[in-house]
């Protein structure tokens, strides 16, 4: 149902390690594009999701990071050790990529249930026609800016995700106090799709690391049961935004930010394990690291969809 799309950095994959009950129990299935050239983070994750009896897709051609131009090693290592686990391998469509190198990238992982990831691909018409009579049983992922409704229609009749950014992102210092998120969660259905996905509160926009911190932003999703399930956004942005000094006070003044809000009883920010770790850092004084950080919010965004579909 739920597909959150991941860029396999160290803090992500710790988030789905640390979730990965939580997301089999769901029937939720991450999506790992493995951006880091060494792969020892990605297997202890595959292990945690297949220990826990969960799923997931791993990206085998990855568009960004150490393996752009060479994703063997991910391969090889789905084929020595997650046959048959339930871990399928995604096949990137970029347009870049051309119809032989889809088709025959596709091919190369049949043994690895494969799903196709649309992300900007140009020959929708003839990969339908390739699938041909197996086209009902493929599976595909839509990433939504770049995967509309026309394009989609060729794929009629197979399984379909739709992916969408509901992640706007820029400085820290220029966020707004709150913003929707998305609805995807409850439309997804009206829209002919039988599952959607999201780039949590990271955003599809690549890089391979931040800059100086001139403020340090905490980023908290949540559903609004009386704007008709919309889910929105909280950004808890620091106090003081023009120095890249003191990263440990910037997380205190959007920490106090945080709590605040909490505090009110009129947040609908849900009471995740996630936030009970930022209730216990304000009040310890504790500041975990910026990545840490990033951590928690994905995995309360991860809790919070979890619970809505009970």
């Amino acid at each position: 149902m739920y597909h959150p799309y991941f860029r396999g950095k160290q803090f992500e994959l710790i988030a789905i390690r640390e979730t990965a009950h939580l997301l089999a129990k769901s029937n939720f299935v991450p999506i790992i594009e493995p951006v880091r050239e060494s792969l020892g983070n990605l297997q202890k994750t595959l292990e945690a999701i297949c220990d826990a009896g969960g799923r997931a897709i791993v990206i085998v051609n990855p568009y960004h990071g150490d393996h752009h131009e060479d994703g063997i090693p991910i391969s090889k290592l789905l084929a020595d050790g997650y046959l048959g686990k339930a871990i399928s391998a995604g096949i990137l469509l970029r347009s870049d990529l051309t119809l032989e190198d889809a088709t025959k990238c596709y091919s190369a992982h049949l043994k690895h249930d494969p799903t196709i990831v649309h992300a900007g691909f140009n020959h929708p018409k003839a990969l339908a026609d390739y699938l041909g009579g197996g086209l009902t049983k493929s599976r595909h992922v839509f990433i939504d800016d770049h995967a509309k409704v026309l394009y989609r229609k060729h794929f009629e009749g197979s399984t379909r995700i739709l992916v969408r950014d509901g992640f706007k992102r820029q400085r820290n210092a220029d966020y707004p106090p709150l913003e929707e998120f998305s609805e995807l969660h409850v439309t997804f259905g009206d829209v002919g799709m039988d599952g959607f996905g999201d780039f949590l509160i990271v955003g599809d926009a690549y890089s391979e690391g931040g800059g100086p911190a001139y403020a340090v932003a905490i980023h908290l999703t949540f559903i609004d049961p009386d704007k008709d399930d919309v889910m929105y956004i909280y950004h808890f942005v620091s106090t003081t935004k023009d120095t890249p000094a003191d990263a440990a006070g910037k997380f205190a003044q959007a920490l106090k930010k945080l709590i605040a809000k909490l505090d009110t009883g009129k947040s609908h920010i849900l009471e995740t394990s996630a936030v009970a770790e930022f209730r216990e850092m304000h009040a310890k004084g504790h500041f975990p690291g910026l990545g840490y950080i990033k951590k928690l919010s994905m995995k309360h965004h991860i809790e919070t969809l979890a619970d809505y579909f009970g």
